[in-house]
């Protein structure tokens, strides 16, 4: 009998030994996380969407920025990319203002990394209305075209939806993104960096290409 338990033993340690994932997996739980419930799409484009979540202030964004730049001149082509600038706590309003105004403007491209650089290669505090007015008029954008949009109702409108995606994507950092509403995907899971995150989008858009 002691030599039959004796026998057993290595394969009762394997039962109650947690499972392990070969290297470079994407695991749910580990690499990504399940939106709960699953959001509706923000556009109607009908192509799987993919939704940065982001901060100007955040430094782990700014550096993400050349690994999306990267990734967007070769992403599927059903796929829609999204920005979406997150406000967790009031000083990130301001930021988020300043997006949403370069955007009703036409000159986010213009803007959006130049908005990253000032901040965090230059050091400059980017935190008032009229230091973000001032940093338009240097990219173009007169203090009469800003002031008509930074405080508008599409403006203020933006930013209430932009709460609104953050809530229920269960954004609680940045850069998060999300994959069609239903997986979320941040650095911080499984220690995956900038280029692992990257790979687990990919990997959930093959997922949805194949759904």
């Amino acid at each position: 009998m002691k030599k039959v338990l004796a026998s057993l033993i290595p394969f009762l340690f394997l039962a109650f030994t947690p499972a392990t994932h070969a290297a470079g997996e994407v695991v749910e739980g580990v690499n990504y996380q399940l939106v709960q419930p699953a959001q509706p799409p923000i556009k109607s484009s009908g192509k799987i969407e993919v939704v940065e979540m982001f901060w100007y202030g955040c430094p782990h964004c700014h550096r993400f920025q050349a690994h999306l730049d990267r990734w967007l001149k070769s992403k599927p082509d059903n796929v829609e990319f999204i920005r979406v600038p997150v406000i967790l706590r009031e000083s990130w309003a301001i930021h988020a203002r300043a997006f949403f105004t370069a955007q009703a403007l036409g000159k986010l491209e213009e803007i959006h990394i130049p908005l990253f650089e000032a901040i965090h290669n230059e050091k400059r505090r980017l935190n008032t209305e009229r230091s973000v007015m001032a940093f338009f008029a240097e990219h173009g954008i007169s203090n009469d075209d800003f002031r008509k949009v930074f405080n508008s109702f599409s403006v203020n409108s933006k930013m209430r939806r932009a709460n609104k995606f953050a809530s229920k994507y269960g954004i609680q950092g940045t850069p998060t993104v999300v994959v069609n509403g239903k997986y979320r995907v941040d650095t911080g899971m499984g220690k995956q960096g900038f280029r692992g995150m990257m790979k687990t989008i990919d990997h959930l858009i093959k997922i949805e290409s194949n759904s």
